[in-house]
């Protein structure tokens, strides 16, 4: 990851190799918080590793 604080869905979904519709999922269900600045849904950096980090390995 880069320097960026907050990331736009397709960003996100590209980060995590998943769908945009998935990436949606996700937040409607309060698994992967967001912030809404102007009409816009962003991911804060801080959430999006978290969320990576509570991710069971694989095995």
């Amino acid at each position: 990851m880069n320097d960026k604080l907050l990331y736009r869905i397709p960003e996100v979904a590209e980060h995590l190799n998943i769908s945009r519709s998935k990436v949606y999922e996700l937040l409607k269900s309060g698994e992967l918080p967001s912030v809404h600045i102007a009409r816009t849904r962003l991911v804060r950096k801080v959430d999006l590793e978290a969320y990576v980090q509570s991710l069971p390995e694989a095995s």
